[in-house]
């Protein structure tokens, strides 16, 4: 295949300065310019970038079944589309900035890229070292649009995904009663698109009931996976099922809201 590259490339190479009385050396110069120029063409790709937390992050192996939702969030695109995954678990917005993660972000985000913006399980706990106070925590994603906008890019906020919380009468209970809304007003502030997946998928969570919406998250008896040979209850981070229904979400708002990215749907999605 390499080769027939090569030869085709040649043979343009020809067809372009048939009689221009190149040789050696100048007809050489002439084919790496053009193998330049398709490689600059080829690597001129819109990038998705995801900041975030564990409930988008990728995962490692050790981890399975659990699964952020930017994992399979992934192969909704085409090759024209490339999603760069740079959540982590356990950051907050301050924490992702201090360790200059969104720097490095920065450092490749280019005109007519997208930023998805999704924090708050780690912001909104005090007792967790990532703790991020409101007025910071709003600074902060106000940071990220400004700097993203100043690179030409796309922001987009999202609310924090639901935690699966159920009270006595099979209420699911808010657990961003403060931090959601502070993501909706900042996005209004700063009249950034909003994709509320806190609601969304406290919709879904509520629709299904406490148990069948057990499903969607990282649960399993002991012995029923090597990874967790004691089991695990975990109501905050999902497995497959739950990550594919949380990242569908996304991207069907996405769609709704009209983005040109989604106009390089991959066709198997």
């Amino acid at each position: 295949m390499r080769l027939l590259k090569r030869q085709s490339l040649k043979v343009y190479v020809k067809q372009l300065v048939p009689n221009s009385g190149l040789r050696g050396f100048g007809r050489l110069a002439a084919l790496m310019m053009i193998c330049m120029s398709f490689s600059l063409l080829q690597r001129h790709k819109t990038t998705i970038y995801l900041i975030g937390d564990s409930t988008m992050a990728d995962k490692s192996v050790r981890a399975y079944p659990e699964t952020g939702w930017g994992m399979p969030f992934h192969y909704f695109f085409d090759s024209t589309v490339v999603v760069d995954n740079r959540a982590q678990n356990g950051r907050s917005t301050r924490t992702f900035i201090e360790e200059g993660r969104w720097k490095d972000v920065l450092k490749t985000l280019t005109k007519g890229d997208y930023v998805l913006i999704e924090f708050g399980h780690n912001d909104e706990v005090p007792s967790k070292r990532s703790y991020t106070p409101q007025d910071q925590f709003v600074q902060n994603l106000k940071t990220f649009v400004t700097d993203t906008r100043a690179k030409g890019a796309t922001p987009i906020l999202l609310t924090p995904v639901a935690r699966r919380h159920f009270d006595s009468t099979g209420k699911l209970i808010d657990t961003h009663p403060v931090y959601g809304p502070l993501v909706i007003k900042t996005a209004h502030e700063t009249q950034v698109p909003l994709i509320d997946l806190e609601k969304l998928s406290m919709g879904l969570v509520q629709q299904l009931g406490p148990e069948t919406s057990k499903l969607l998250y990282n649960q399993l008896e002991p012995g029923e996976h090597p990874h967790y040979p004691k089991g695990v209850h975990d109501d905050t981070h999902f497995n497959e099922l739950g990550a594919r229904k949380m990242a569908e979400m996304v991207l069907h708002e996405m769609i709704r809201l009209g983005f040109p990215v989604t106009h390089h749907l991959s066709p198997k999605r």
